[in-house]
């Protein structure tokens, strides 16, 4: 039981743990500095709360930070629990939490302070790959402290108090706060990519307790399965009607309906989330042209191409699957890159990280081709070429260089109406019908809409024991 005291930081940690079961440790730890009469500042816990508990009975440290004890500025101690709690979390293999609110570093303790919270920062980064973390803010993550949250692998956010900058709103040339707040919680979860949920305090918490359980405790944990009770062959009759919101595609094949969507707001061309597949967990990649809202409505259309941004968000999500032996599914429907100016600053880049991500990652990979695949970004999204092990396509999927019509008007420029069409038809019988991929080796199977729940689950179940060895290196570069 807790021996914390009652704050808005322990009130934190009890909301998002099971009950009664957080253990604090470093309760007694204080600053030990006394420049410009800080001891005189009563410190308890010098801030900030660590210590254990369980989510559904999961093992998770956590870090909570206190706003109202020197308004939750990080001290050379308070650095030290955090950095300590990460030890902890690394030898057992359990995943970490950080509940982030506070106003920077403590002047105060100045050099102290900035080596103590170095030491963060290299734990985080050895924590990488090795149990995953995840960051809440509720209040101010500014300066250094932005850094944590891109440095952890998830983060969400409390929608109107929660702030994550690294330099404030009204520090930048031209820009005020009432101009464009760069800080807030929409800003950071639709231009940057580092947010992968936003909402109240109650609600961030359920998401991070959501996430836990669908997560391996560590890289090694192979026992994060749970029993299905949904019907391993159940047919999805609805699903080819959802090619455009393949959100909505992906949470019925998934067990239970239940599909855990990140960065939902960040290039929302591309899906990534988390589902369970005969009760063990898969990561999701799937090209998306419209969202719809739970009530069924159109909200937003997007014209099927693959943008920088989701290029990105695919990329990183992809890395975090690999490092913890988390099986990928994508389902590919897309017809090119976007072509604006903004986008092809990063484009090249971008969809270079996504392809690495694709190509190096040694977990079991399963594509769906659910409408076009057209060009290299076809190939990008976890092609047969660039590593998947199965490689299904619906029955009305076309899979080629480009749209037919197109292929046609390029290759007999100032033909007639009528030869043009002739054309586009004989191409999209040679070169862009699934059947002529099939043919070539390029899908593996054809399939109903309908079945493909079965078929994935077939998939991965038969590829449980892959095993792959690629070159002796370090590290790749991308």
């Amino acid at each position: 039981m807790s021996n914390a005291t009652q704050s808005l930081a322990s009130t934190r940690i009890a909301s998002l743990l099971d009950a009664n079961s957080f253990v604090e440790i470093g309760q007694s730890v204080t600053a030990r500095a006394t420049d410009f009469n800080i001891s005189e500042e009563k410190a308890p816990s010098d801030g900030v709360i660590t210590g254990y508990g369980v989510i559904d009975g999961n093992l998770v440290y956590v870090y909570s930070q206190d706003a109202s004890v020197m308004n939750g500025t990080v001290g050379e101690m308070h650095a030290k629990k955090i950095s300590r709690i990460y030890d902890m979390a690394m030898k057992t293999g359990a995943p970490i939490i950080g509940l982030v609110d506070c106003a920077g570093l403590r002047l105060q303790e100045a050099t102290d302070a900035l080596e103590a919270f170095g030491e963060i920062y290299l734990k985080t980064t050895l924590a990488s790959g090795v149990i995953p973390q995840i960051t809440g803010v509720f209040g101010t993550c500014g300066g250094g402290m932005a850094v944590i949250p891109a440095l952890t692998d998830f983060t969400f956010v409390e929608s109107k108090k929660g702030k994550i900058f690294v330099n404030t709103p009204n520090a930048l040339d031209g820009n005020h706060v009432s101009k464009c707040d760069t800080s807030d919680a929409a800003f950071q979860s639709e231009e940057t990519g580092l947010v992968d949920g936003i909402g109240t305090e109650e609600e961030v918490l359920g998401q991070i307790r959501e996430l836990v359980s669908l997560l391996p405790s560590n890289f090694e944990d192979r026992d994060s399965y749970e029993e299905c009770t949904d019907e391993l062959n159940r047919v999805c009759d609805t699903i080819e009607n959802c090619t455009g919101d393949t959100a909505i595609a992906l949470s019925q094949i998934a067990d239970n309906g239940v599909f855990f969507e990140t960065k939902a707001a960040y290039g929302k061309d591309i899906v990534t989330g988390f589902m369970r597949l005969n009760g063990a967990v898969v990561g999701a990649v799937a090209n998306r042209s419209e969202i719809y809202d739970a009530e069924g409505n159109k909200v937003e259309e997007m014209d099927g191409t693959l943008s920088s941004r989701g290029a990105r968000k695919a990329a990183d999500f992809v890395k975090f699957c690999d490092a913890f032996e988390i099986p990928v599914l994508t389902l590919t429907n897309v017809n090119g890159f976007k072509a604006n100016l903004c986008n092809e600053k990063m484009m090249a880049k971008s969809v270079g990280e996504m392809v690495h991500a694709f190509a190096s990652a040694t977990v079991p990979k399963v594509n769906v081709i659910i409408g076009k695949a057209y060009g290299n970004a076809y190939i990008a999204m976890n092609s047969k070429a660039v590593g998947a092990d199965m490689v299904y396509a619906w029955e009305n999927a076309e899979i080629g260089m480009m749209d037919a019509s197109l292929a046609a008007k390029i290759m007999y420029t100032g033909s007639d109406a009528a030869t043009i069409n002739e054309k586009a038809a004989e191409y999209r019988a040679l070169q862009s019908s699934v059947n002529s991929a099939a043919a070539r080796g390029y899908v593996d199977t054809i399939i109903a809409p309908a079945d493909t729940r079965k078929y994935v689950i077939g998939a991965f179940e038969m590829l449980f024991t892959k095993r792959e060895d690629r070159p002796a290196k370090k590290h790749g570069t991308v």
